[in-house]
């Protein structure tokens, strides 16, 4: 009996050791650990005889379900199976659009289309709506279809149902005065960044007026993607 204490005291000693060495308990800690271990267990033991249960409830089920055909047929009952498919894949297709909805709307041009008429689109709701008309308000309008990509969460799926359901012609209707306008306002269009404003003005003060985007090509650190992006948005007058 006191080789057997013995032996556990040694055991713990040298568990308490590792949780410290190799965990970084301290002694408080080590203790509550080695009381949780026991609960620990009891949840595992729980789910392992749920698990066993459920799989003894299950076997029983389709014994008792084998007996009942086997009784079926045994007196002469003839089992057949259903002309019609258990699953449609057809269930699993989701509809881009209803045709039939789309024959009772007007299409509109997507200019005109605000945060509540943009949720008639599937897959677009208040907060994705209210994304797409800050994010065309912030911009001055859109000159091309595939800027909604840049909208935050806004799926190309989506994005092709938008166009279903609403025209679209390039419409800038607010353009920046590049020969007039100053760094700080510059820099609230989405399109420029602080560092992008302050070298597009200072450029000007420089050389002079822009005359047309082709005077953006001097400044040799932008880009022609770029710059084909950002044109649009600009008043050269």
């Amino acid at each position: 009996m006191i080789g057997s204490i013995t032996f556990w005291n040694i055991m713990k000693a040298r568990f308490l050791y590792w949780l410290k060495v190799y965990l970084g308990f301290s002694r408080k800690e080590s203790k509550g650990f080695i009381m949780l271990i026991p609960v620990l267990l009891v949840i595992v033991i729980i789910q392992v005889v749920l698990k066993e249960i459920k799989t003894n409830k299950a076997e029983s089920f389709h014994l008792r379900y084998v007996q009942k055909i086997d009784s079926l047929e045994a007196i002469g009952i003839t089992l057949v199976s259903s002309p019609h498919p258990v699953f449609n894949p057809q269930d699993t297709i989701i509809n881009k659009s209803n045709s039939k909805q789309l024959e009772n709307l007007n299409r509109i041009p997507f200019s005109e289309a605000d945060s509540v008429t943009l949720q008639i689109v599937p897959g677009v709701g208040q907060s994705t709506a209210s994304r797409i008309v800050k994010f065309r308000e912030s911009l001055g309008g859109l000159h091309s279809k595939s800027q909604l990509i840049e909208v935050y969460g806004l799926k190309p799926e989506t994005i092709a149902a938008i166009w279903e359901y609403f025209d679209f012609t390039p419409s800038i209707f607010r353009q920046l005065k590049i020969n007039e306008v100053e760094v700080d306002e510059l820099r609230n269009h989405p399109y420029f960044s602080y560092a992008e404003a302050k070298v597009v003005v200072a450029y000007r003060k420089q050389h002079g007026n822009y005359k047309s985007s082709d005077d953006l090509k001097q400044i040799k650190i932008f880009k022609q993607e770029w710059i084909d992006k950002i044109s649009p948005y600009l008043d050269f007058q």
